[in-house]
C-alpha cells in the first residue's frame, strides 16, 4: 500500500470511530420537525428496517475492513475515453431525450424543460480532495456546453450526490428549481443556494400539469459520521402528460414496497436505477442495488424504459469498471427484457426515449427483493 492509501485508509477508520469518539459540537442538525414513522425526533430510519451499515464488531467485521483497505477491489483504468455531447437547448412536448453524464447525473429533456439529477462535475467524490474517490469517466456533457437547468432533483446529502461545488456553479449560472429531501436544504442554504425539501409523498409544482413527487426509497444518508441520518434520502417521480419520470436515486431493495408508490402515481416512461457499486454483495445490498435487483425494480415499476446509474464513474467499491453493465446485460437477457429497454450507455450519449406504448408492457413482480441471480466471482474470476 502507497502512502496515499495509507492515508485514506487511516482517514477511514477515524471515521468509522468517529460517532463515538468526535465532541458532540461537532454534530450538524439539519431538521427539526415531528416524529414519524421514519424520523425518531432526532434521526431518519428506514421504516422497513436500517440500511446495512457495517462495523467493527459485527458479524462482517472482518470483511468491512478488507473492503476499507482495498484488498479485494478490482483494478479500474485512470481514465476512460469518452466523447462529450452537446445537448440541445430544449425539447419541446412530449419528446424526450435523456443523456447519462456519469454516476447518478442524468440530463432529462421533455416539455420544454431541462432536468438534472445529483448533478457532479467534480474530479473527486470526497469531503477531502484530492484524497477520495477519483472520477475514471469525464463527464458526457462539458459543464459549458449544458443547457440552462430549469429543475434539479438531488436525492440525498452523500459527496458523490450532493456535490456543493457543482452546484453552486448551477445556482449562479441558471438559479434551477432544485427539490430534495428533509434536511438537505439546510446544507445547500449554508452555501447560498435555494431549494424546496419535502417529506416522502410531499410534492412542488412546476408548472400546471407538471410535479415533482418526493418518494421513499431505502438507504441512508451522512456528510460526516456524526450527522448521520440528521437529513433525508429519497427518490423522485417527475408527472409528466406523457408518462412519468422515475428518479430512484441511490438505494438497496428494502421491502420493495416503494416501488409501488413510484407505480401508483401514473405510468412511468422513464425510470433511472442504479445498478453499480454492489460488491461485496454482503457488506452492500442494504445500500444499494445490483443489476438483477435493479431488474426486479424495472419489473415491478412497470417502467416502460429504463437507463441504469450509479456505475462506472467513481470506484466505490469493489467491482470491475464494467462489471455492473454486464451484469445487467445478462440478467435482462435471461430474463427475456429486450436491452433497448432497460440501457446501460455510455456516458455523453443522447437517447430518444420511446412514448409509452398504448399498451404497457407485461412485467411479473418480482417474487422476493433478496433473490440474486447474479453470478458469486472468486477473488481472481472477477479480475
Amino acid at each position: 500500500m502507497n502512502a496515499i492509501g495509507k492515508l485514506l485508509f487511516a482517514l477511514l477508520i477515524v471515521a468509522m470511530f468517529a460517532p463515538y469518539v468526535v465532541p458532540p459540537f461537532l454534530d450538524r442538525i439539519y431538521y427539526r420537525g415531528p416524529v414519524s414513522d421514519h424520523f425518531d425526533g432526532r434521526r431518519f430510519f428506514n421504516p422497513d428496517g436500517m440500511a446495512g451499515h457495517q462495523s467493527i464488531g459485527s458479524r462482517q467485521g472482518p470483511m468491512f475492513l478488507r473492503f476499507l483497505m482495498g484488498g479485494d477491489k478490482a483494478p479500474w483504468p485512470d481514465s476512460v475515453a469518452v466523447t462529450p455531447t452537446r445537448p440541445p437547448a430544449r425539447v419541446a412536448g412530449e419528446a424526450m431525450r435523456v443523456t447519462w453524464i456519469g454516476h447518478a447525473t442524468v440530463l432529462v429533456q421533455t416539455q420544454g424543460l431541462n432536468i438534472l439529477t445529483d448533478p457532479i462535475w467534480s474530479d473527486h467524490a470526497s469531503p477531502l480532495p484530492p484524497f477520495g474517490p477519483k472520477r475514471a469517466r469525464a463527464p458526457g456533457v462539458r459543464f459549458a456546453d449544458l443547457p440552462k437547468i430549469d429543475l434539479v432533483l438531488i436525492s440525498h446529502n452523500h459527496y458523490d450526490h450532493m456535490d456543493l461545488p457543482t452546484l453552486e456553479r448551477l445556482w449562479a449560472r441558471d438559479r434551477p428549481l432544485i427539490v430534495t429531501s428533509l434536511g438537505n436544504d439546510s446544507i445547500l442554504k449554508g452555501r447560498g443556494i435555494a431549494a424546496q425539501a419535502r417529506d416522502w409523498g410531499g410534492r412542488v409544482t412546476v408548472r400546471p400539469g407538471i410535479a415533482v413527487i418526493v418518494d421513499r426509497v431505502h438507504h441512508w444518508g451522512s456528510r460526516f459520521a456524526k450527522d448521520r441520518n440528521r437529513a433525508l434520502w429519497s427518490g423522485f417521480t417527475v408527472t409528466l402528460p406523457g408518462g412519468n419520470l422515475f428518479y430512484a436515486g441511490d438505494t438497496g431493495p428494502g421491502d420493495m414496497r416503494w416501488t409501488d408508490d413510484a407505480a401508483a402515481h401514473g405510468p412511468i416512461r422513464l425510470a433511472m436505477i442504479p445498478i453499480g457499486a454492489f460488491r461485496p454483495r454482503q457488506l452492500m445490498s442494504g445500500n444499494h442495488l445490483g443489476p438483477p435487483e435493479a431488474i426486479a425494480v424495472f419489473k415491478r415499476t412497470k417502467a416502460a424504459s429504463a437507463l441504469a446509474i450509479h456505475w462506472g464513474t467513481f470506484q466505490l467499491t469493489d467491482e470491475a469498471i464494467d462489471e455492473p453493465r454486464t451484469y445487467l446485460a445478462e440478467g435482462l437477457r435471461r430474463a427475456g427484457i429486450a436491452p433497448d429497454r432497460f440501457r446501460a450507455s455510455e456516458a455523453g450519449v443522447g437517447w430518444a426515449v420511446p412514448p409509452l406504448p398504448a399498451v404497457q408492457p407485461a412485467s411479473s413482480r418480482a417474487a422476493s427483493p433478496s433473490v440474486s441471480t447474479m453470478p458469486n466471482r472468486s477473488d481472481s474470476a472477477a479480475r
